[in-house]
């Protein structure tokens, strides 16, 4: 056999062997190297990197951070009415050389349902300690971090970090929301009647105001009225004596022509009356020329 037949099989393997023995790390994931299943390095800065062929593995878990989804769990909070929690978190592996040793080679598969047991442990715990009122308000984000850090704590064990829980939604049970809509059906059609009957009051007691108000105002004007009216009544009465107290014969003649005025009026006025009457005396011929005759 020539040399260069057997120089060339060494060569190629030699080439493979040191392309095997190079490896490169994205700066996007982690890299442990393993021999015999111990872990003799970590590479996390990004580039080339080398090992042993054959005898060393590589092993990669994603830097990134990671989602984790959990099944819809049913909580009782404090006031023993159930809620079905919608939740999720956002994880990342923090030591790589603790998460292999905690999940073997079942990588983020194997993690994921061990971070849904804890994670779903807390948000029992944490749930239910509160009120339902607290769970849908304002206050769930207080509780959310809540739950976070305490997840966090045990998530340490597993190598892993929680970067965050949200909890998507928390709503009753759907056997449980008839029953709900119709208690606050219920308690919306109270309060409502409870407005009504005060509304109804309070305009009862406003239309008494207004008719009081009424009546003193009617009753003030008609007393300034009559006090007017007495007034201008004796004013008259005062022009009328101070006239015929100038000339009783003209204002005696002038109440007679009122009378003549007033009685007879109309086209049916009857009057039944002695000729010699009193009443007369004005237009008998005699006294009108006497009157005259006093006139001249």
């Amino acid at each position: 056999m020539t040399r260069p037949a057997i120089i060339l099989p060494i060569l190629a393997v030699i080439g493979f062997g040191l392309l095997s023995a190079v490896f490169i790390v994205d700066e996007r994931e982690k890299a442990l190297v393993l021999q015999f299943g111990e872990v003799r390095s970590v590479k996390e800065d990004p580039g080339l990197s080398f090992r042993i062929p054959i005898i060393q593995e590589i092993v990669r878990y994603d830097d990134r951070i990671l989602p984790l989804d959990t099944q819809p769990l049913e909580v009782t909070p404090l006031d023993d009415r159930r809620l079905v929690v919608d939740a999720f978190a956002r994880w990342r592996i923090k030591d790589s050389v603790q998460f292999r040793r905690a999940v073997g080679t079942s990588g983020v598969a194997g993690a994921a349902p061990r971070l849904e047991r804890i994670l779903n442990a807390q948000l029992r715990q944490v749930l239910g300690g509160v009120t339902s009122g607290s769970v849908l308000s304002a206050d769930r984000a207080v509780l959310m971090n809540l739950i976070r850090d305490s997840a966090r704590t045990e998530a340490e064990a597993l190598g892993v970090e929680i970067v965050d829980v949200r909890i998507k939604r928390a709503d009753l049970p759907e056997q449980n929301l008839a029953a709900t809509f119709e208690r606050m059906r219920a308690e919306r059609q109270r309060e409502a009647a409870d407005e009504i009957a005060r509304g109804k009051e309070a305009a009862q007691k406003v239309r008494a105001q207004a008719d009081r108000t009424v009546v003193e105002l009617t009753s003030e004007a008609g007393k300034q009225a009559e006090i007017v009216r007495g007034e201008a009544d004796a004013m008259r009465n005062a022009i009328y004596a101070d006239a015929f107290g100038r000339d009783p014969e003209f204002f005696a003649f002038y109440r007679s022509l009122r009378a003549y005025e007033n009685s007879l009026k109309g086209e049916n006025s009857t009057l039944v009356i002695s000729p010699d009457s009193e009443f007369f005396d004005y237009l008998k011929s005699d006294t009108v020329v006497q009157a005259d005759s006093g006139g001249q």
